[in-house]
C-alpha cells in the first residue's frame, strides 16, 4: 500500500506557497495549524477520530525523492534549482499533537495540532486532512452501525465497492477500531492483524450441477468453516433445505455448520422463516448472516421487523460512507511568528460558522467524579491553569454565552497527545486491539443520549473565557479596520 514516497501527495498550491515563502525569505517563520471539522457527519452525536497511524508513517517517511525533484523541475512555475535543493534536504522538524485514535471527538475542537516553520506546516496539510478525514468518517460510520447492531457480529465487506485499494484497506482498519469484528479484505488482515471472514459467492453454486452438490463439496473442503449462501436460486424452497441436508451430513461427522447467509430479498421475512426452518431441523446453533447494501438505517428497520439475524455483513454503505462521503475537516492557521513572538491569528468569513478560533489550544475532557461520565470538552490556551479538582470550572456556550454552568468535583483529561517533538517520534503507536479497547472506554464515558442514532443530545464543547475574549477582540478589531 502507499506509505513511502508521499511527498508529492499534496496540492500544488502548497508547493507554490512554499516557493513564495522561500523567495520572500519567510519560509522559516514559525506557525501553528490546527485540524478540525465543523459539523458532525450523518447527523450523529459524535465522531470517532482515526488516521493517526498513517499520519505517523507519512511524517516519518516524508522525503522528496530524485524522481519528485525531477518532476517539480518540469513544472511551468520554473522553480529555482536552489529551492529544489531545499526540498531535497527537507525533513520534518516540527511538533505534532493529536487526539488518540478511537477517541470520541466533536466539532470545532482541534483533533491535530502542527507546529513548525511555515514551510513544513504548509506542506503536510493536504495529506493530514486526507488521512484524517477519510478514516474518521469511516470509523464514525462503523461506530454508528455498532450502536444499532446491539451486540451482533459485524463484518466489513466493502472492498469491491471502495474507492480504490487504499480506501478499502485503511477503511477496513477504521471500521475495526470502531467495533467491527472482522473484514473480508485479506490485505487488511495481513497488514493490521484484523480477523478475516468469508463464505462463498453465487458463482460457486452456479459452477456445479446442483446446489446440493455445491454445498456438500464446500463443506467437505472446509468442514469447520461452513457458512452457505442460500439465495442463488430460491431461498426458502431450495437454498435453506439444501443447507439443512449439508448440516446434517456435517453432524454425522461430528461437525457443526456455522451459518447460512442471506444476500437478497426481504431479509426480515426470510430470516424469520429461515430461523424457523433451522430450529425445526434441530439446528438451533446455526447462525444467520445478512448482507446486501446494509447500513445503520436498514439494520434498525430490520430489527424493528423482528429479523432473526446474528451477523451483519456491511459493505458499500460503510466503506463509501454513502450518505455523507466526506467529513469536511479543515486545517487552519491559528498562530504565527511576528517579530520573534508568536501571536494568534484569525480567519474571518461571511459565514459565521467558518470564523476560526485564534491561538494555539489544548482540549480537556471534563469528567464528573460522581458519575464517571463526560460533562463537556473544554478548549483553552496551553498557558492557562486549570482549576484544581476540588475547585470550580466555569463553562459557557460560545454561541449562546448566557448558557453558563459551574462544574465542581471533576477530572480534566488532556485529549491532545504529543506525537512528534522537534521532528522525533515520541508517541508509541498502540496495537489495534488497544485502540478498540480505548474506543470502548470512550463510549462508556458518555451517557446514552449522546450516542443514540436518532436526534442525539448535543454534547457541549466550551471555550475558556480567555479564548473567547481573544476571539471577540480580534473580530471587533477586524470590524473596526474595515468600517466604511
Amino acid at each position: 500500500m502507499l506509505t513511502a514516497g508521499l511527498a508529492l501527495h499534496t496540492d500544488k498550491y502548497q508547493i507554490n506557497m512554499m516557493y513564495a515563502h522561500w523567495i520572500n525569505g519567510s519560509h522559516h517563520t514559525r506557525a501553528v495549524f490546527e485540524g478540525y471539522f465543523r459539523k458532525l457527519p450523518f447527523g450523529n452525536g459524535y465522531a470517532v477520530f482515526a488516521g493517526l497511524e498513517r499520519i505517523v508513517h507519512y511524517i516519518e517517511s516524508l522525503r522528496f525523492s530524485e524522481d519528485d525533484i525531477a518532476y517539480l523541475a518540469k513544472q511551468e512555475e520554473k522553480y529555482k534549482p536552489e529551492f529544489l535543493e531545499e526540498l531535497r534536504r527537507f525533513r520534518f522538524q516540527g511538533n505534532i499533537h493529536s487526539m488518540k485514535e478511537g477517541a470520541l471527538v466533536f466539532p470545532n475542537e482541534p483533533l491535530i495540532r502542527v507546529e513548525g516553520t511555515i514551510f513544513e506546516t504548509q506542506l503536510v496539510e493536504t495529506a493530514l486532512l486526507n488521512f484524517m478525514n477519510f478514516q474518521t468518517l469511516i470509523a464514525t460510520k462503523a461506530s454508528r452501525i455498532r450502536q444499532v447492531a446491539s451486540g451482533d457480529t459485524l463484518l466489513e465487506f466493502g472492498t469491491r465497492r471502495a474507492q480504490e485499494a487504499d480506501a478499502a484497506v485503511w477503511g477496513a482498519r477504521a471500521a475495526y477500531l470502531a467495533g467491527f469484528h472482522a473484514t473480508s479484505n485479506m490485505l487488511a488482515g495481513e497488514k493490521f492483524g484484523i480477523p478475516t471472514k468469508g463464505t462463498h459467492a453465487h458463482s460457486w453454486v452456479q459452477t456445479f450441477r446442483s446446489e446440493q452438490e455445491a454445498f456438500d463439496i464446500f463443506a467437505e473442503v472446509m468442514p469447520d468453516q461452513v457458512t452457505l449462501l442460500v439465495d442463488t436460486f430460491d431461498t426458502l424452497k431450495s437454498g435453506i433445505p439444501h443447507a439443512i441436508v449439508t448440516a446434517k451430513k456435517l453432524e454425522a461427522q461430528g461437525k457443526r455448520m456455522n451459518a447460512i447467509r442471506l444476500d437478497s430479498g426481504d431479509l426480515a421475512y426470510l430470516s424469520i422463516q429461515a430461523r424457523k426452518m433451522l430450529d425445526e431441523a434441530g439446528l438451533h446453533y446455526v447462525g444467520i448472516v445478512a448482507s446486501n447494501d446494509l447500513d445503520e438505517g436498514t439494520i434498525l428497520d430490520l430489527k424493528a421487523q423482528g429479523a432473526k439475524v446474528d451477523t451483519w455483513g456491511v459493505g458499500t454503505q460503510l466503506i463509501t460512507a454513502a450518505d455523507q462521503p466526506a467529513l469536511g475537516g479543515v486545517y487552519k492557521l491559528v498562530e504565527r511568528e511576528v517579530d520573534g513572538k508568536m501571536v494568534p491569528t484569525i480567519k474571518i468569513s461571511g459565514n459565521p460558522e467558518k470564523v476560526s478560533t485564534p491561538g494555539k489550544k489544548e482540549v480537556y475532557r471534563i469528567i464528573s467524579k460522581g458519575s464517571g461520565k463526560a460533562i463537556a470538552d473544554y478548549i483553552c490556551f496551553p498557558e492557562e491553569e486549570m482549576p484544581p479538582e476540588n475547585g470550580k470550572l466555569k463553562l459557557f456556550n460560545p454561541l449562546h454565552p448566557y448558557m453558563r454552568k459551574n462544574v465542581k468535583n471533576f477530572e480534566a483529561v488532556s485529549m491532545l497527545e504529543p506525537v512528534f517533538v522537534n521532528g522525533e517520534l515520541v508517541y508509541e503507536l498502540p496495537k489495534l486491539e488497544e485502540i478498540r479497547s480505548y474506543h470502548d472506554a470512550q463510549l462508556d464515558q458518555f451517557w446514552p443520549e449522546y450516542l443514540r442514532k436518532l436526534n442525539p443530545e448535543i454534547y457541549r464543547v466550551n471555550l475558556s473565557e480567555e479564548v473567547w475574549e481573544v476571539k471577540q477582540r480580534m473580530m471587533a478589531e477586524f470590524m473596526e479596520q474595515h468600517e466604511d
